[in-house]
């Protein structure tokens, strides 16, 4: 892609931002004085920042954009719609045609026993939506008792006070004194950074197999469900051994624990099948979506509710008191219409599982072969490079934990590539549209990144030369 002229004043931006917006996750006064990178155009896989300098998109966006960018049929699309009716809420016996249609096709594409949706606006909202509805259908069931959700470790389910409770992060528990009561995490299917002494299979099964021990010690009769990412994604893209998610099924089955698939993430395309649950034949009774449903375009969420959840509510329920003021937006409702029908008239998902899917994933496992790399791995369009300091010894780390990874994603812009740092592992997760040009120019620029920062760490010392 050629230069981008400037059309933008980046310095006036910056100091803009700087006084008066604070971003979600970032150190703001460390930025302050960086100043922040102005994105002003995206086309495709590629974003223009204020100083026409050009970036391919290899996490689309924000793990979202699954049409790419600037698609002109989802842009005429939601004017059409604001100008028909640009928001009513769902609220008081009231509905609209969007969110009818939406509804309908997500239960089209979603597993059979998936026939209705719950709306909101992020995958955060779902996934406290989750946590409520949950406990209401244990309730409905007659068996109040059963309130305890278990989660894993690193897994990342938002940062609400309920997704953030859910999620295992250590460093977001820190700050407002988290988890809420009731909320308890087991080990993740982390077999590279946790369980390489073991077979990977074993180890899927050791991992499993903790979920249990926790059943076992909270008591079967008070745990409400167990919830977790198909694939972690804000976590590290830890993928898990074929053998876990068998033998978490069966955990959850035996024990009548409801089973949360967080699909934010995973969902529309990403793993090469619609959801996440499809690719692992996971049979899960809720599924929170967000991110890919539009692409992006405007913000929505949902949970995609299981017939057997779904007919308790509506059975014996009466009203749950529960809803968001945007809950099926009509304008994000047309934007995610727009970007679904976009999907399958060109065959996005299938794409990602026959073509450009093990067209990347072939490229980028043998960047695995860098000396800086311990382990590369990918499935569908989400992949990760665990960078190590001794490739003869895996199983060390730098320290402190992240600064490398934090230098080779710095390094990785300047060479106009967006790949996300998530302590010293490098992931990816580029829009379902990608070329094979385009996908070879982001390996290209990944193993220039990853050459650069061997450099720079050979000559700090905290590498053998």
């Amino acid at each position: 892609m050629t230069a981008a002229s400037n059309r933008y004043p980046t310095a006036e931006y910056r100091a803009r931002d700087a006084a008066h917006h604070m971003h979600p996750f970032t150190d703001t006064g460390e930025l302050n004085r960086e100043g922040a990178r102005v994105i002003t155009s995206a086309r495709g896989v590629w974003l223009t920042d204020s100083e026409g300098k050009q970036y391919l998109d290899g996490m689309a966006g924000l793990w979202c954009s699954q049409v790419g960018h600037g698609r002109e049929e989802i842009v005429e699309a939601v004017e059409k719609q604001m100008r028909e009716l640009d928001y009513y809420n769902t609220f008081f016996k009231t509905t609209h045609p969007p969110v009818v249609e939406l509804a309908d096709k997500l239960a089209s594409i979603a597993p059979d026993n998936f026939n209705r949706v719950f709306f909101c606006s992020s995958g955060s909202e779902a996934n406290d939506t989750v946590f409520r509805m949950v406990r209401t259908y244990w309730d409905l069931m007659g068996k109040p008792e059963k309130k305890a959700i278990i989660g894993r470790w690193n897994g990342y389910h938002g940062s609400t006070l309920a997704g953030t409770s859910l999620g295992g992060m250590t460093a977001m528990h820190g700050q407002g004194d988290l988890p809420v009561p009731g909320v308890h995490h087991v080990a993740q299917p982390y077999w590279f950074g946790e369980g390489a002494a073991m077979d990977p299979g074993e180890f899927g099964i050791w991992a499993a197999r903790e979920l249990e021990r926790k059943i076992d010690e909270l008591g079967e009769g008070a745990v409400a469900a167990f919830i977790a990412e198909p694939i972690q994604g804000a976590g590290g893209v830890i993928i898990p051994p074929d053998t876990y998610w068998p033998e978490i099924m069966r955990i959850c089955r035996e024990r009548d624990i409801l089973l949360v698939a967080d699909e934010v993430i995973c969902g529309f395309g990403r793993l090469g099948r619609w959801f996440g649950s499809q690719y692992y034949g996971i049979e899960p009774d809720l599924m929170p979506i967000a991110k890919g449903v539009s692409s992006g375009y405007l913000p929505i969420g949902g949970v995609m509710v299981s017939d057997r959840v779904a007919d308790a509510f509506i059975e014996k329920g009466g009203e749950f008191f529960h809803g968001y003021t945007y809950s099926g937006h009509p304008a994000c409702c047309a934007a995610a219409l727009a970007n679904l029908e976009i999907m399958q008239r060109e065959k996005l998902v299938e794409r990602v599982a026959d073509d450009i899917g093990p067209y990347l994933q072939k490229k980028w496992i043998a960047l695995g072969d860098h000396p800086l790399v311990g382990e590369a791995r990918m499935v569908g369009l989400v992949g990760a490079l665990e960078l190590v300091p001794d490739k003869g010894a895996p199983a060390t780390r730098f320290a402190p934990v992240g600064e490398v990874g934090t230098l080779a994603r710095d390094i990785s812009f300047d060479n106009g590539l967006v790949m996300r740092a998530v302590r010293d592992s490098m992931i990816i997760s580029p829009p379902l549209v990608l070329t094979h040009e385009e996908a070879d120019e982001l390996v290209e620029r990944a193993e220039k990144t990853l050459d650069e920062t061997y450099s720079a760490l050979k000559k700090q010392g905290r590498i053998a030369a």
